[in-house]
């Protein structure tokens, strides 16, 4: 009989340990109760809806888009993600690209096969706008719509342009007015 390595004598140790441990748990459970315990539930659970962790992409996030972007409005109700329109889809962190959150963000124009966004908020910065400001971060209100079913007010980050993959956007939320689109436009271009 061949000698088993020391990790794998552990291992069988510590499996059969665990299983007599799940089989006297079940049998304590069953004595006090008087029945079997409640079988699992068979659907799935939801994940939460702002994940932290970035979810499985075809492709590494590149990092935020530097300069001004060639804003193009180009809304298409055709189910495909535009420039023009309000998606929901994962953002990225700044300090951590790795990590980041499901929010709405407003599609501006493309760089390469990269969709470009500005993320919004229903925060209202202008209470802390001078706090804002020192931190480089300047938003602009752009009111509500469709894209928030609470139908809360609505700002949009100008001075953070991210990179969107197509293939990562969850849903459409809205098409934003070209006249809000062009004022969004005309103030990220203010501050390139």
């Amino acid at each position: 009989m061949a000698r088993r390595g020391l990790g794998e004598q552990l291992a069988h140790v510590l499996g059969r340990a665990a299983r007599q441990g799940a089989r006297e748990w079940l049998r304590s459970r069953t004595r006090r109760t008087g029945a079997a315990p409640a079988p699992a539930p068979t659907s799935p659970r939801r994940p939460a809806p702002t994940s932290r962790r970035q979810p499985a992409a075809p492709s590494a996030y590149p990092g935020d888009f530097t300069g001004v972007p060639d804003l193009v409005y180009a809304a298409n109700p055709d189910g495909r993600p535009d420039p023009g329109e309000i998606v929901w889809t994962w953002v990225p962190y700044e300090e951590d690209h790795r990590q980041g959150k499901d929010r709405p963000v407003l599609l501006v124009g493309h760089d390469g096969d990269w969709l470009l966004g500005l993320m919004l908020t229903s925060q209202d910065h202008d209470r802390d706008a001078a706090q804002e400001a020192r931190y480089g971060r300047r938003w602009l209100d752009i009111g509500s719509g469709a894209w928030d079913r609470a139908g809360r007010p609505s700002e949009v980050r100008l001075d953070r342009v991210l990179r969107v993959d197509p293939a990562a956007v969850r849903r459409e939320g809205a098409t934003l007015d070209r006249a809000r689109f062009d004022e969004v436009a005309a103030a990220v271009r203010a501050l390139g």
